[in-house]
């Protein structure tokens, strides 16, 4: 687990780097060398809570939340792949600054967090915060009943915009709250428990016009989903700008 952390720490100064960790996250190093995490999912904890074979971890594990030290933390809802709570607690502890959704309380609490309350911020859409380098906004999306107050996330760093759907339906009546341009775009393609699958995620694409597209929300869990070839042929059909990143690769940009 400690080369995924050295080739994070060891990225050249001086450039913007996007990190894949698996599922839906994310790791971005501004140019002064902060690191900003999103919807980490680094242990088993949803095959152990759901206690079935659809969740079992199918990519390893790559990093441990002991491996590095967070600048800010984003949790984008109270599911535990975008909200570990094997990890989370332990990234908050070393002084990682916690945004999570409004429904994560209930789990905050659970989790015995309120210690660290000074560094928890519950978000909400069109909420906006700067942590260090990176400028936090937040944005709608439509995870359904199972968590109503989920959001998406619009990073700004070193004059790129990077935006992270959070898992939901496809809402273009809400693309309007996406201040343009956008450097990256990162959909779900999974289409499980209300997510966009790799056909909507492409309409999200014609609609926003990114720079680049990197699908997410695949591979990690039998149970839920994602064509990636399909994601691959629409968007190469289309001719619209894409990558598909291996769980820990590196993008600079």
């Amino acid at each position: 687990m400690l080369d995924f952390a050295i080739k994070v720490l060891t990225a050249r100064a001086g450039q913007t780097h996007l990190f894949a960790v698996g599922q839906a996250g994310y790791i971005l190093k501004s140019r002064s060398g902060q690191l900003l995490a999103i919807d980490l999912y680094l242990s088993d904890c949803v095959e152990r809570i759901e206690g079935h074979k659809g969740y079992k971890r199918l990519l390893p594990q790559i990093l441990s939340p002991s491996d590095l030290i967070f600048d800010a933390v984003v949790c984008t809802h109270p599911h535990f792949d975008h909200f570990d709570m094997d990890a989370v607690p332990e990234m908050v502890s070393r002084g990682a600054r916690l945004f999570c959704s409004a429904d994560c309380e209930k789990l905050i609490r659970r989790l015995q967090m309120e210690y660290y309350k000074d560094s928890i911020t519950y978000v909400k859409p069109r909420e906006s915060y700067d942590a260090g380098d990176f400028h936090i906004s937040f944005v709608n999306c439509d995870h359904g009943t199972s968590a109503p107050d989920a959001v998406g996330v619009v990073v700004k760093v070193d004059g790129k915009s990077i935006y992270e759907v959070g898992d939901s339906s496809l809402r273009l009546d809400r693309a309007g709250e996406i201040h343009w341009p956008l450097d990256i775009l990162i959909p779900p393609i999974n289409g499980m428990y209300g997510n966009m699958d790799s056909e909507e995620a492409i309409k999200l694409a014609e609609n926003l016009r990114p720079a680049l597209t990197i699908p997410c929300h695949y591979g990690m869990f039998a149970s839920h989903g994602g064509d990636l070839k399909k994601f691959y042929d629409g968007m190469t059909e289309k001719k619209l700008p894409f990558l598909l990143m291996q769980q820990g690769e590196q993008y600079t940009f």
